[in-house]
């Protein structure tokens, strides 16, 4: 599975939230302690007056603006960019195509088993049982081979080993059937849907 969009997301969202923990914890100390607030407003007071002496002495003979507006502008069209290409990279991995392979044995030809064969194998196999909530299955290119994410909701109160077990032999049964294996990564979850369903309740 490639990692690279999953490795952007977690260090955007890492970043994020210490920037929210800092404005949070900053904005709790000034209304607590007027010690703080008064501080503060002292240095952002220098900070201003030494902003302002540094705009004025990178200003361009004959222009009015510093040309550290230039550079601002700059690094802003390279946030912008580097956000499109964040955007660009989600749900990069996923793939069509589970398998194909090439035949020489007579009938020449090439054979793709698309994707949602073994997806809608899964949930087919899964479909019905009272102790799973709801059940997503996904195919990704990992290494250059399609592999299978199969997401489970369990039922409060179901055995999760019991289940892991179940989908492991019904993942090796597809293997067995289609020829093929690739990687398997299953992703037990749990949720709102998990706490409030009831025993009866079954899809």
């Amino acid at each position: 599975m490639n990692q690279t969009p999953r490795t952007v997301n977690r260090t955007v969202l890492t970043l994020l939230g210490l920037l929210l923990t800092a404005a949070g914890l900053h904005g709790l100390l000034l209304s607590s302690f007027p010690g703080y607030a008064a501080g503060w407003q002292g240095l952002a007071a220098r900070v201003g007056e030494a902003g302002a002496r540094l705009l004025q002495d990178t200003t361009l003979p004959g222009q009015r603006d510093s040309w550290l507006w230039i550079l601002v502008t700059v690094a802003l069209i390279g946030l912008v960019l580097l956000m499109l290409w964040w955007a660009a990279v989600q749900g990069k991995g996923r793939t069509g195509i589970f398998a194909r392979e090439y035949h020489d044995d007579g009938a020449r030809g090439v054979v793709e088993i698309a994707a949602g064969v073994p997806e809608q194998a899964v949930k087919a196999a899964l479909a019905g049982r009272p102790d799973i909530v709801s059940v997503s299955a996904s195919t990704w290119e990992a290494d250059h081979d399609a592999g299978l994410r199969i997401k489970v909701q369990p039922r409060q109160g179901a055995a999760p080993a019991r289940i892991a077990e179940d989908v492991s032999g019904i993942v090796s049964s597809l293997d067995r059937e289609l020829g093929r294996g690739g990687p398997v990564v299953l992703h037990l979850a749990a949720g709102a849907r998990t706490r409030m369903s009831r025993a009866e309740r079954v899809r």
